[in-house]
């Protein structure tokens, strides 16, 4: 059976989030590539947690976060 897509508010929530990964990423002067060797995140998955194309598995966003020293509630409250 086909799943229901996500409701507005979910697309956006996941677009902030997204937004804060990258800002973040940005401020720590890294590249995608970089994050995913920092953090074992495939870049494709980078690219698509900050576009806001894919929910971000929780491991995912532990993996980034402790890769560029911050904690998961800076990707999560901004």
């Amino acid at each position: 059976m086909p799943r229901e897509p996500d409701p507005d508010w979910i697309l956006e929530q996941r677009r902030i989030i997204g937004d804060r990964v990258r800002s973040q990423r940005m401020h720590a002067n890294l590249t995608q590539e970089n994050l995913r060797d920092l953090s074992g995140v495939e870049r494709l998955t980078i690219q698509r947690i900050e576009s806001g194309a894919t929910d971000a598995r929780i491991g995912w966003l532990l993996r980034i976060a402790d890769a560029m020293g911050i904690g998961l509630r800076d990707l999560l409250d901004g």
